[in-house]
């Protein structure tokens, strides 16, 4: 029941180019694309802000070490822990962090319009498509017509043959072109089909899927005159529009930016700098506490007098008291503080600054070659579209003529069959005349409003059937 009413199903165009866009796999890749440049671009724009990390170590220390009490060699095992935060923040370095952020939102604007340029791509492939597989289906239409039409002109012709009024050759041979249109109708669902299937591709659909297009009526189709489309005015739209032109664009400015990004390499910059610090050691065991004061002690220091010795006092600076090293004294007592600022110049690395900016430099008139060998393209195509619109216009009219004319013809040779004025093979003649001056005016009717809907697209319009 499923399959059933999923065969009933009719899909139209904009349905096809909806679902073909969001099921095509490079478009998809493309959106991994955007989101990768997206977070280039987040990462370099945070990069303005100040840095800021923190560290911290706690662990032992055995065999020949270095006491921090005494600073001196000691074999005892010692336990120790540091912790620090330290920050820094750029203060100018040529406007390298700006131009970077410029550049990488650029190249996301490119690769975003990059997303645009495949997925009116897929549309117009999509469309060629689908107006290929509209194009048999009316053939098909035309086919069994054409069939139907032979089928009752052997009933009548048969019925005036039992009368003994035709001979049974007539019978014979319209029974010979009904097994012709009968292959011809074969031939065109054969086609149809097949153009389905190709469809089916392009949709990324499942070769088994029921699966059938709606057959809009090509005489209703809008279509805009060619003297509202002509391709100088429509090239000056298409190049402020389209999205491969945007994508050159957004990568010219990039590679601009990223050139002087590159030459900022080459000047000095200047930052700013700070910290906080402490640690703790199990080989203090006592630390200061309270205000010096002053006392006396004795020094090596002597004088003789008289034969004796006396030793020089002096006055020295001492706490009052000590206080057991516990960890939180001696975070506390060791804590310290910096800032400062640091100034780097370049002076030589090789030349390396250098080549990157002459890489730079040559990476952006690469990119304006391809600007300007893109917009020739694109003038040459919106020409060609406008020369193919106008000769299938004239092609059209006169396929048009071709059939109402074969169509007149046909009509007056089956009025003089069917009272015995014409032979069969010529009212045949006549009949498959008319069916190739309506298959060929059909194809050029759809010729005519695929190309003109090139030009509608290049012009902003979109893709309207």
């Amino acid at each position: 029941m499923v399959n059933q009413l999923q065969a009933q199903e009719k899909w139209d165009l904009r349905r096809c180019v909806e679902y073909a866009i969001n099921n095509n796999i490079s478009v998809k890749q493309n959106v991994v694309q955007e989101r990768l440049a997206q977070l280039t671009y987040l990462g370099s724009r945070d990069s303005r802000w100040p840095s800021a990390s923190f560290s911290g170590t706690y662990g032992e220390q055995f065999g020949r070490n270095i006491d921090p009490t005494t600073n001196q060699f000691t074999t005892n095992a010692i336990t120790f822990a540091n912790v620090g935060v330290n920050a820094g923040a750029t203060l100018f370095n040529w406007f390298r962090v700006k131009n970077t952020i410029d550049a990488n939102k650029l190249s996301l604007a490119a690769t975003e319009a990059q997303t645009k340029k495949l997925q009116e791509d897929i549309a117009l492939n999509v469309a060629a498509a689908y107006l290929q597989a509209l194009l048999t289906h009316q053939q098909k239409l035309t086919a069994e017509v054409q069939a139907a039409q032979t089928n009752e002109q052997l009933q009548f012709t048969r019925k005036r043959v039992d009368a003994g009024s035709l001979p049974e050759l007539n019978a014979a041979e319209l029974e010979a072109q009904l097994a012709r249109d009968s292959a011809t109708v074969i031939t065109a669902e054969s086609n149809y089909q097949l153009n389905l299937l190709q469809l089916k591709a392009l949709l990324n659909l499942d070769a088994s899927y029921p699966f059938d297009i709606a057959t809009p009526d090509i005489r209703e189709f809008p279509v805009s005159p060619l003297s509202e489309l002509q391709p100088a005015d429509v090239y000056l739209t298409a190049v402020g529009l389209r999205p491969s032109q945007m994508v050159n664009v957004y990568r010219l400015e990039a590679a601009k930016k990223n050139a002087k990004v590159a030459k900022a390499a080459m000047y000095p910059s200047f930052d700013a700098f700070g910290g906080l610090q402490s640690l703790y050691s199990s080989a203090f065991k006592f630390l200061p506490d309270g205000p010096n004061t002053q006392v006396v002690v004795p020094t090596t220091d002597f004088v003789t007098v008289g034969g004796n010795r006396y030793f020089v006092n002096t006055i020295v600076n001492a706490p009052e008291k000590f206080v057991k090293a516990n960890f939180s004294r001696q975070m506390n007592y060791n804590f310290q503080q910096s800032f400062g600022l640091s100034l780097r110049v370049p002076i030589f690395n090789g030349n390396q600054a250098r080549y990157g900016y002459r890489r730079a430099l040559e990476n952006q008139r690469s990119v304006e070659l391809q600007m300007k060998a893109d917009s020739l393209t694109l003038k040459q195509d919106i020409y060609a579209a406008y020369q193919n619109a106008m000769n299938a216009l004239a092609n059209y009219n006169a396929r048009t003529k071709a059939y109402q004319t074969s169509s007149y013809s046909y009509t007056l040779g089956k009025q003089r069959y069917e009272v015995g004025l014409l032979p069969v093979f010529e009212l045949i003649t006549l009949q498959n005349n008319m069916l190739r001056a309506q298959i060929d005016q059909m194809v050029s009717q759809y010729e005519y409003v695929f190309r003109t809907k090139i030009l509608e697209f290049y012009r902003g319009t979109g893709l309207t059937l």
